[in-house]
């Protein structure tokens, strides 16, 4: 190894490669009767966005007419100063702001600010209405609603015990209820910032008691005193009864509560080491030496950081060990290290059972987590011994059989492992799990498979990037010396090829050069001198190895970004069929025979090694409706699955006008022409109305002129269609099949810039060009331009409960994070939400960035300050709630809010956060306007599978032999004393199929089992892209694909300078480095907004 004195530190970069989802949007809404009434909203407080409404004339809707400045005295609405009047023509509203008109035409529509303001300044987004054209909502198939007056808004009581949640206290505190002072909200800020940054969680209860919401205190548990400020999640309102009864099997085992003492004890190691598998070696040492003398003969289970847990007491309140520790013998014959280490062992807290006992029976409120904790340490010891952890799951070799991934990574079998609170006691949910490791290769090896080529070639700049990004962080052995293997990790690589590499040899400045200095002290003569060196060491004294003396170390998982190629291996490992999946599960159960495990035995745990069995419904599906013009006007389908035959769109969209580009070079012009005709062909079969010729033929481009060609297309089109005064509906892009960054451009271009919905093809498909492809593009491009594909018979004859009485909004939301590997990309935050009703089926979207692995999503309300109009409020929420409005000519009068991507850790915060940001964009639409809430939460990055009682039985299974669409379980396995389920609501395709895992966190709309599980399993045959039902609800699903979709909005530099791990395979978004925070914005750098949705695309589905 050579040292250098100083060097540069090397430069970053490189690409991610991004998978792809076709999609677009824009289309049109239902437009309302200029007759209509439009839901009795009085005076119309602040329900039309940014705009003054006309002073305080009549009721929106009426038909009044009213000047003047549309101050709005004591509403919590922003209001107009300047010159504009505001007009009510026949039921729906046309204002003035600023300089720019912006027209209703006859109903609803999207709305144009002129050159007024319309930024959020200062929040991570921009919602800026700038100068574009508004168009009108079309009618797309099903006739106008019925006007009726909708009730007002629902004010609520206080919280039973306040909102507050607290830090969770110790040990010995477990059984205490939780009680935290709530603290005054500070002033606001006079600054003309923004204020949407997560305020603390004291005065965000604090908010919530003042918005009087009221959660009914349950008799089986004692609620705390009234001036207690807690929040207890919803109580299960019984068990569901809907459905076929059928017994199964869950991946749970029965964990016998043992009967011991839990103490605790704090850890102070000297000199402090970040290595947990440091502290470990010094922790077994110290067991070793001390068990039977110091420690009473006791077997301690230790954290790795500054927590030992044992069963019953140590002889001593606090005692200080001398440890040494010697390194492994390398075979050098040196004198091997020697490491002191001081260890301080002392008394923390302590805690009984017997409260963990009581929540498990329903007597006690609160998990004792730290109990849960020591036991879930207590089961990890022995397998962190033998196998390489990686957050809650353990790999090896040993395990399965290592399987290539390609560019030098294999997969590695293990299994998950975790300790649950349940309605049957304690349970250990085990499953399998394999995820991708770096192959123990000569780093030479490994660089040759990553980049393809031969060694003897010189690099590029864009090798250099790629194998730096690949190595960094990885720890490498030399090989040069013989038997002795020093570790070093990888830090970067040197900008110059080994063989112009120099470095100072002594005082003087001597310099010699590294081949020569490799040749002349270990005899070694480098190969590759024109490759560069890895450097190792810090940046201020860099040491320099070159890669053909290194060998990548064994054990490392790979936590980077997966090429498609790579996820696609690592999939066909880990799909296993139920019950061969079962199988392994139980024999990982019987190989960790946890019944000789001496931790366990310790602290008298005992597992049982059967599987757990549980009662679950198979509920019915729901029937769909189709247009009547169809031969088949309803549809029940079968096993989650059913298709277009035979059926026409229940309210099928217009696209008059369209043009296509192909950017593939392998499709000819006259076979692009043949495809665009057939596609056509199939939506207007499908009930679409459909033009079957475009506005401009067909034309070939290059990938490189992406936007110089769009640009220049839709501008060549609009000339044509503005003198009749019409639109361009659909762009039709034909993509390569390998295509890089051109689909994600392509969107960002379509959606942020133009102003129109597009629908991206693969040329594989195109040459395919079958019918169901066709049938499953039409159903996209429906939705994309404002049309429904089916709706719920149930849902248009209101026979929904609790969403059928009274105009409800259902929302989905999401945030996804950047990768691993990324250290300051933004995280995307998405919220979508109905805009029909009662049909409950079409989603408008919003998308914005916020702070990197920020999971609160900060947008949902915000304040700022305008210089003309003073305080302002808007936010996500608000603006789809007047959007809502808009369309249906209702205000919401029940919101159900699904939301996708919270772990157990984060419910309370992110439940106080955001309910907070609900009310408050309730407020701020109209005094005392708070419809009643419900918060779920949706999981499906849990480990709980189900199987079959009989694998051949045919009323259980499909013929994948997973569980039916429908099968859902909410009790045993589930939460003792909560409102939660799991529901499988898809048909399996291949693998195991994964339950949805649904926890209410807030219920005012008092929701039974039944009722919420039929609601949350019918909507999901609702999912706009296929003819099958899916995994999880829909809302949830469409908030996900538009975070996804806007990560595309991003600069490039930021957008493609992270990486990417594969799915769970391992856990998907779980462990691995980086977790998600739920501290405020501020914490963290200004987050660049994402450019903003044009409004014609963000009103339909356009991540579809």
């Amino acid at each position: 190894m050579v040292r250098k004195k100083r060097t540069d530190t090397p430069s970053g970069g490189g690409e991610g490669s991004q998978s792809h989802d076709t999609g677009g949007g824009s289309g049109h809404a239902p437009q309302r009767s200029p007759q209509q009434q439009g839901g009795g909203y009085s005076g119309g407080r602040g329900w039309a966005p940014q705009s003054q409404q006309g002073g305080r004339g009549g009721g929106y809707g009426t038909g009044g007419r009213g000047r003047g400045r549309g101050e709005y005295a004591g509403g919590p609405t922003e209001y107009h100063q300047g010159r504009g009047r505001g007009e009510y023509a026949g039921g729906a509203t046309e204002y003035h702001q600023g300089r720019g008109r912006g027209e209703y035409a006859g109903g609803p529509t999207e709305y144009h600010q002129g050159r007024g303001r319309g930024e959020y300044a200062g929040g991570p987004t921009d919602y800026h209405q700038g100068r574009g054209r508004g168009g009108s909502y079309h009618q797309g198939g099903r006739g106008g609603y019925g006007g009726g007056r909708g009730n007002g808004g629902r004010g609520g009581g206080p919280y039973a015990g306040g909102p507050s949640r607290p830090p969770v206290p110790e040990l010995h505190q477990a059984t205490q209820p939780f009680e935290v002072e709530v603290t005054p909200q500070s002033a606001p800020s006079e600054s003309g910032s923004s204020s949407s940054r997560p305020p603390e969680l004291a005065p965000l209860a604090e908010n919530l008691q003042q918005l009087s919401i009221q959660q009914e205190a349950s008799p089986a548990i004692q609620p705390v005193a009234p001036s207690s400020k807690s929040l207890r999640f919803p109580l299960r309102p019984g068990k569901g009864s809907t459905g076929t009864r059928s017994i199964f099997k869950a991946n749970h085992f029965f964990a016998e509560l043992p009967d011991k003492d839990l103490h605790q004890y704090d850890v102070t190691i000297t000199p402090e080491v970040a290595s947990r598998g440091v502290n470990r070696a010094v922790m077994a040492q110290l067991v070793k030496l001390y068990k039977e003398s110091q420690l009473g003969r006791r077997l301690p289970a230790y954290d790795g950081r500054k927590s030992l847990y044992t069963a019953g007491p140590l002889p001593f309140v606090s005692k200080e060990f001398k440890i040494t520790l010697i390194d492994d013998d390398d075979g050098s014959g040196m004198q091997r290290r020697e490491r002191d280490f001081k260890v301080v062992i002392k008394l923390a807290a302590r805690a009984d059972l017997h409260h963990l006992g009581l929540f498990l029976q329903g007597k006690q409120a609160d998990a004792p987590q730290e109990a849960l904790q020591v036991l879930d340490i207590v089961l990890r010891e022995l397998p962190t011994t033998r196998y390489c952890p990686v957050a809650r799951s353990f790999y090896s070799p040993d395990l399965g059989r290592r399987q290539p991934l390609g560019e030098g990574l294999e997969s590695w079998r293990g299994f998950y492992q975790s300790i649950r609170p349940t309605q049957m006691g304690l349970s250990l949910n085990i499953d399998m799990s394999s995820t991708a490791f770096i192959e123990p290769l000569p780093v030479i090896d490994f660089v040759t498979q990553l980049l393809n080529r031969d060694v003897s070639r010189p690099l590029s700049d864009s090798d250099r990037v790629k194998i730096k990004k690949a190595l960094r962080g990885v720890k490498v052995e030399v090989t040069h010396r013989g038997n002795m293997r020093r570790k070093y990790r990888i830090s970067g690589l040197t900008s110059q090829a080994t063989r112009e590499l120099t470095f100072p040899v002594d005082e003087r400045g001597t310099m010699k050069s590294v081949v020569e200095y490799f040749r002349e002290t270990y005899g070694f003569v480098i190969q590759h001198t024109q490759w560069p060196c890895l450097q190792v060491g810090n940046q201020q004294r860099p040491n320099y190895l070159p890669m053909e003396v290194c060998k990548i170390v064994e054990g490392q998982r790979y936590s980077k970004r997966l090429n498609e190629r790579q996820i696609t291996a690592l999939l066909k490992v880990t799909c296993q069929r139920p019950q061969e999946r079962e199988k392994d599960i139980l024999r990982t159960v019987e190989h960790n025979a946890y019944h000789e495990d001496p931790y366990a035995k310790e602290f008298g745990i005992k597992i049982s090694e059967k599987l757990a069995s549980v009662e679950a419904r198979i509920l019915p599906a729901p029937w769909l409706k189709y247009h009547d013009t169809g031969r088949e006007k309803d549809c029940l389908p079968l096993v989650g699955q059913w298709n277009m035959m035979n059926k026409k769109m229940v309210n099928g969209g217009t696209v008059n006008n369209w043009i296509c580009i192909n950017f593939s070079r392998q499709v000819q012009d006259s076979a692009a022409q043949r495809f665009c005709y057939e596609l056509a062909q199939m939506c207007y079969i499908s009930g679409m109305d459909f033009s079957p010729e475009p506005v401009l033929p067909a034309i070939s481009a290059r990938p490189e002129q992406v936007e110089k060609v769009l640009k220049t297309r839709y501008h060549d089109a609009m000339i044509k269609l503005q003198p009749q005064n019409k639109e361009l509906d659909l762009l039709i892009v034909i993509l390569p099949d390998n295509n890089g960054s051109l689909y994600g451009d392509l969107k960002r271009i379509c959606e942020t810039d133009l102003g129109i919905v597009s629908q991206c093809c693969l040329t594989k498909h195109v040459f395919k060009g079958s019918k169901q492809y066709l049938a499953n593009v039409a159903l996209k491009i429906n939705v994309k331009v404002g049309g429904r594909n089916t709706v719920l018979v149930d849902a248009i004859s209101r026979r929904i409960p609790l969403v059928s009485d009274r105009p409800t909004i259902i929302f989905g939301a999401d945030v996804t994070h950047p990768h691993p590997g990324e250290d300051s990309s933004p995280s995307i935050a998405a919220v979508v939400a109905s805009q029909d009703w009662p049909e409950v089926t079409k989603y408008a979207g919003l998308v914005c960035a916020q702070a990197h692995r920020q999971e609160l999503i900060q947008d949902l309300y915000k304040t700022w300050q305008d210089p003309v109009r003073g305080n302002v409020s808007g936010g996500m929420i608000k603006e789809l709630l007047i959007s809502f409005r808009r369309a249906t000519g209702q205000k919401p009068q029940r919101i159900i809010f699904y939301r996708d991507g919270v772990s157990e850790g984060q419910f309370y915060q992110v439940l106080l956060y955001e309910l907070d940001a609900i009310r408050k964009a309730c407020a701020s639409l109209e005094p005392n306007y708070q419809p009643p809430v419900t918060f779920v939460v949706v999981q499906k990055r849990h480990h709980t599978r189900l199987f079959a009682n009989n694998h051949n039985d045919r009323r259980s299974v499909d013929r994948s032999g997973n569980i039916l669409p429908g099968t859902v379980v909410d009790s045993k396995i589930c939460h003792p004393t909560e409102f939660d389920f799991y529901l499988c609501s898809h048909a399996g395709i291949q693998g195991t199929s994964r339950p949805a895992h649904y926890h209410v966190l807030w219920d005012e709309n008092k929701f039974t089992a039944d009722a919420l599980q039929s609601l949350t399993n019918n909507l999901c045959y609702t999912y706009a892209r296929c003819t099958r039902s899916v995994s999880i609800v829909p809302p949830a699903y469409y908030a996900h694909l538009a975070a996804f979709r806007a990560r595309f909005y991003m600069e490039p530099e930021t957008s493609d300078s992270g990486s990417m791990t594969s799915g769970t395979v391992a856990g998907r978004g779980g462990g691995g480095a980086g977790g998600r925070s739920t501290r405020g914005p501020g914490a963290s750098a200004a987050v660049r907004p994402l450019p903003a949705l044009k409004e014609n695309v963000k009103r339909v589905m356009f991540y579809c």
